[in-house]
Order: structure tokens, then sequence, then C-alpha cells
């Protein structure tokens, strides 16, 4: 058994899981070739999944899938861990439940779809303030939360763990740089949502977000590029 817990038969199936979970969850750049009518630079990105929304489904599609996947990947690495008493580093082990929550509330999000789209229909935000809209709305909120908040577990944990224990070489050595860049641009949609609820504008949310969920995207990337590397040796 490997340092990390993953032997070379456990490392290639997470190391594809978790891969083609980040690739999945890239799909919004498609709305630069597909016409949606949504402004990326304002609008949330799920609201392109919106029950309203010509091409919903497939970004609902999307999300699924990459949810889906990352939660089969986590849940993998960290049953291995678990299993092996000198691979159960703690730093590790709330890194790979991050990416399983992760993937587990991402796919709940793609079964809990806004109704409409509130930052470019007043009539739909006028709903979502006065509560009157499908409770789908307050679901996909938490889901949403929920999602980011295993996804920047994951990141934190899991960079924390390849530079204390030696693991992961590529992500010891890149991942300092994702999560600072993620906490920032998290703080960045934090703040732009505080002031779209407000009604002070959107403070161009849908970049922030857009840049938010992108370098989740590309530290999955890194992390299954360093579990497939490590997994070799």
């Amino acid at each position: 058994m490997s340092p990390h817990g993953l032997s070379p038969q456990t490392a290639w199936p997470v190391a594809v899981l978790i891969g083609l979970a980040g690739a999945a969850y890239t799909a919004w750049v498609l709305e630069v070739v597909l016409s949606t009518g949504l402004n990326p630079i304002e609008t949330y990105v799920s609201e392109l999944a919106a029950q309203d929304q010509p091409l919903g489904g497939l970004f609902r599609a999307t999300d699924f899938t990459a949810g889906l996947l990352a939660f089969a990947g986590g849940l993998l690495a960290l049953s291995r861990l678990l299993k092996y008493a000198e691979s159960r580093r703690p730093w590790a082990v709330v890194g790979w439940a991050g990416v399983t929550l992760f993937g587990a509330a991402t796919a709940a999000d793609a079964w809990l779809p806004l109704s409409c789209t509130p930052t470019v229909d007043p009539e739909c935000a006028a709903l979502e303030t006065a509560g009157l809209v499908p409770a789908t709305h307050r679901a996909h909120a938490v889901s949403s939360s929920l999602a980011m908040t295993g996804a920047l577990v994951g990141l934190l944990a899991l960079t924390v763990a390849a530079r204390r224990y030696g693991w992961f070489a590529p992500l010891a050595r890149y991942g300092p740089a994702l999560v600072a860049l993620e906490l920032l641009a998290t703080a960045w949609t934090l703040t732009a949502i505080a002031m779209f609820t407000a009604g002070r504008g959107t403070w161009a949310l849908g970049a922030g977000q857009r840049l938010q969920v992108l370098l989740v995207a590309l530290w999955l990337g890194l992390l299954a590029y360093s579990v497939h590397k490590e997994g070799r040796t």
C-alpha cells in the first residue's frame, strides 16, 4: 500500500473519476458557442440550468454527471484511506470527505434547479424576494452552498496534506496558488451576491462565480493528475 493510501489499482480509477468530474464541471463554457441569452458577466452559472431556459436540460445533465463522478472518486479514495490505518491522515481524510460532499451536493443541484433567472428577470427576482418561487430555489441555495463548502474543504485540506505528508508532488507545488485564487474568487462572489440581494446591482457576479467554479475544475484536474502520477510510482 502506498503511503497516500491509494494502491495503483485504486489510484487509476480515482484519477479518472476526478479528472472527468473536473472536465464535466466546465460544461458551462459552452455558453461561449451556444446562444443562451444570458450575460456571463452578470448571471449566476446555475441560471444556465434553470427550468425556463431552452438549454437547461443540457446543463443540468452535465452538473449531475460532474457531481456523480466527483462523489464516486472521493468516496472510493476515502474508503481506501479509512481501511488502512497507516494512511489515515487527518488532513487527507478531511480533504477526500470534502471532495465527496462536493460531488453529492453538485449532483443534488441538478435535481433542484431554479425555476427562472433572477438576475435578468425582474419578475423572477421580485417573486424570489417575496418568497413566492418554488421551494427548489431555497433548496438549490443550500445544495450550492454545500457544494462550494465541500470544494473549499477539499482544496484546502488535500493541498495541506500534499505538502505536509510529502504526497502528490504536482498538487503540493501548484495547489497553494489555486487555493489562494479560489479564496479570492469566493470572496468576490459572496460580496457580489450580497450586493445583488440588497438591490445594489450584480457587481459582475457572473464573472466572479465563473472564475470560482473554473478554479475548482482546474484543481480537480490537478488532483487527478497528481493521483495518477503518484499511483504509478
